[in-house]
């Protein structure tokens, strides 16, 4: 059923393709800008947010860096680099601010629908593990944005901060876990999909499901022209603007737009799985993201961590994740995905970084032939006294990491997200995976100021910005004053305070 509020127009402002996280952030923010934009958004499935968007389909993680160990990399002298650290951290406070507007503003719901406070905590055991935590939380612990971490080897101590992960451990073995109270559990679908219902509420607004973009042509005078097909019928909707928000969708389209910078990108799909577990008895004796180190050989997506869950009220425990190969480039998308998304242009970098990545080729064939019980056994790792039939599987969504020319002329795997956009502005697309959701509001804010930069520098758009993010147009790595001014706001605002 097609969504709409008004006779849908065919030519328009602004066409946004995917209903998830980044592109329900594009449209609420140029709708604050400028109410009389005119705004189309198509989703090819059923419903807005179902695929990495959707509660289940991702961990939850408010990727602010306090318990993530792959944001952080060891110095030559043994001290640890929180650079990636420090700009994720600062990123994720965009997310919070523009949150904490909309929720003043009452276009999103009670905080408690879509984030909740759940203390981010990273634990490693064995002597050289604990050695490196104990550097990073040094190295953290020292910065503004990190001061509230707290760092223990007391097993009593962690007893308290996790009461699971402590039962039955052996009194002598060498632990260590760091913990920051104002973690947040994160509902990236409530929020999805509480900004598309505001959306589609406003004037000259409409959504479109059931709609597959299948032609991108861009016209003489600039714009595009988008061929979409909705349950069998085809229709064109021309665009000044168009934004490829398809998650793991978003490479074919951007290859379909022609685009020089789109050539050469090339996508690598990984799949997830979660042990889940919801007896009450386990769940309420867990409040945490327990965070370890990835094993030797594994990817940095694969971290393993142990979770509190809150989706939709009801609380769970999830670890992973496990992953696995998949030729498909969504969760509900075609195994052909991968092969119709080679090209001349891209089949170089792709090919060399499958010659150059067998580790992980490997480690993800092992991850697919993994028992229930082999899982199972990892999670022991964690929680000694799991048990087997407590824990079932769980399939979250798929991921594509951007493949594409490193500074050598090799192809290059990369672990974080790009924004891609042409020259003329006229059209952008967001590749990649994590950090993703978490930063959607950095990332689209980065979009707005390259595809509509001389309305971003307007008066009027300056100071609509400053009160959706009053840090705008200064920076939270440098301020560290103004990044602990805005955060107290943020985590009164959204009920995170500790």
């Amino acid at each position: 059923m097609t969504r709409r509020n008004h006779m849908t127009s065919n030519i328009v402002d602004v066409l946004l393709v995917g209903g998830g996280a980044m592109s329900t952030t594009l449209g609420m923010l140029l709708k604050q800008l400028d109410p009389s934009l005119s705004i189309t958004m198509v989703e090819r499935l059923e419903k807005v947010a179902q695929e990495s968007t959707d509660g289940w389909n991702n961990a939850g993680t408010g990727h602010a860096a306090y318990c993530e160990l792959n944001y952080t990399s060891p110095n030559p002298d043994g001290t640890t680099n929180i650079d990636k650290a420090v700009n994720i951290n600062a990123a994720f406070e965009i997310s919070l601010q523009f949150w904490s507007y909309l929720v003043e503003k009452g276009l999103l719901p009670e905080p408690a629908q879509f984030i909740n406070r759940v203390p981010h905590q990273s634990f490693v055991w064995g002597a050289d593990n604990v050695k490196k935590l104990k550097s990073r939380f040094e190295a953290m612990s020292a910065h503004p944005a990190f001061r509230e971490m707290q760092y223990t080897e007391d097993h009593a101590t962690m007893a308290e901060w996790m009461p699971l992960i402590m039962q039955n451990r052996k009194g002598d073995e060498p632990l260590a876990a760091t913990r920051i109270e104002h973690g947040s559990d994160v509902n990236f679908g409530a929020i999805a999909r509480n900004m598309a219902k505001f959306l589609e509420t406003q004037d000259g607004v409409n959504i479109e499901l059931s709609a597959e973009v299948e032609e991108l042509n861009q016209l003489s005078d600039g714009t595009w022209k988008v061929t979409v097909d909705q349950k069998g019928q085809r229709r064109d909707i021309q665009a000044k603007f168009v934004f490829l928000g398809a998650g793991g969708g978003a490479l074919p389209l951007l290859q379909k737009s022609g685009i020089k910078e789109g050539k050469g990108y090339g996508g690598f799909p990984v799949s997830g799985q979660w042990l889940v577990c919801d007896k009450p008895e386990l769940v309420e004796q867990h409040h945490a993201k327990v965070y370890g180190a990835a094993p030797i050989g594994a990817p940095p997506m694969s971290v393993p961590h142990l979770d509190t869950r809150i989706i939709d009220g009801k609380k769970a425990i999830l670890f992973g994740p496990f992953a696995g190969f998949t030729t498909k480039f969504l969760k509900r998308g075609s195994v052909f995905d991968l092969v119709k998304s080679v090209r001349v242009d891209n089949l170089g970098n792709m090919l060399s970084v499958g010659k150059n990545n067998m580790d992980l080729t490997k480690y993800l064939i092992s991850e697919v032939r993994q028992s229930h019980k082999d899982r199972c056994d990892s999670l022991r790792n964690f929680f000694p006294d799991a048990q087997d039939k407590d824990w079932t599987l769980a399939y979250a969504g798929q991921r594509v990491q951007i493949i594409k020319q490193g500074p050598d002329g090799a192809g290059k795997l990369e672990f974080g997200t790009e924004a891609i956009v042409a020259e003329d502005g006229s059209i952008a697309a967001l590749l990649g995976a994590s950090p993703g959701a978490s930063t959607t509001v950095n990332t689209m804010i980065g979009i707005l100021e390259r595809s509509f930069a001389d309305r971003m520098q307007s008066a009027e758009w300056q100071a609509k910005m400053k009160e959706m993010v009053p840090s705008y147009g200064q920076s939270l790595v440098e301020n560290t004053d103004l990044l602990l001014e805005i955060r107290a706001r943020t985590l009164e605002t959204l009920n995170l305070k500790p």
